[in-house]
């Protein structure tokens, strides 16, 4: 556990082929079911300290207590995402941490001297943002608010993935953020 923000709950890899790697992890590494957005619903997003429209594409399962996240950028925004690829990599681009004290953790963070890099909102209460911490590949960090229905959302996913039986519906639309 980080003495800093707590338990890792997400781990965020940067695919170029969010299909392909959704079979994968299903199909070879047994992990599903996937819950898939085309085009998460991103408001208010910026990446350092200027707003843009990103288009991600999103899978989320969970392999016990951790999800996993699939993300493939289908524009050329300005993201920590693009930034990955850019440079070359593909796989594990950040450790996520959640939080019902958004407010409280971020204003600590920055005390501390954390570097804000990319932030937004999914959903109501579902803000997001990303450290600019990347000593190596995998280790840039964002803290990510669960106290609405986005925080709902993955208590589903981290349920349905407790007695899916390998196969049936790997692959699962989002559910509709406004009626959790």
């Amino acid at each position: 556990m980080s003495r800093h923000f707590g338990e890792i709950r997400q781990l965020g890899y940067v695919v170029h082929d969010i299909e392909a790697a959704m079979d994968y992890w299903s199909t070879t590494l047994g992990v599903g079911p996937w819950y898939y957005n085309p085009k998460v619903p991103i408001v208010n997003y910026q990446y350092d300290g200027v707003g843009y429209e990103p288009h991600n594409s999103v899978a989320l399962a969970n392999s016990g207590f951790v999800q996993v996240e699939l993300i493939q950028t289908r524009n050329d925004v300005p993201s920590m995402y693009r930034d990955f690829l850019q440079a070359g990599r593909t796989g594990l681009q950040h450790v996520a941490y959640w939080t019902e004290s958004y407010d409280a953790d971020v204003e600590r963070l920055l005390a501390q001297g954390f570097k804000p890099k990319m932030s937004g909102e999914v959903g109501a209460r579902g803000r997001f943002i990303y450290f600019d911490t990347e000593y190596h590949p995998g280790t840039v960090i964002e803290l990510s608010e669960v106290a609405g229905p986005k925080g709902r959302m993955f208590d589903l996913i981290r349920e349905s993935s407790k007695v899916w039986d390998g196969s049936t519906d790997p692959v699962r639309p989002f559910p509709d953020l406004s009626k959790l």
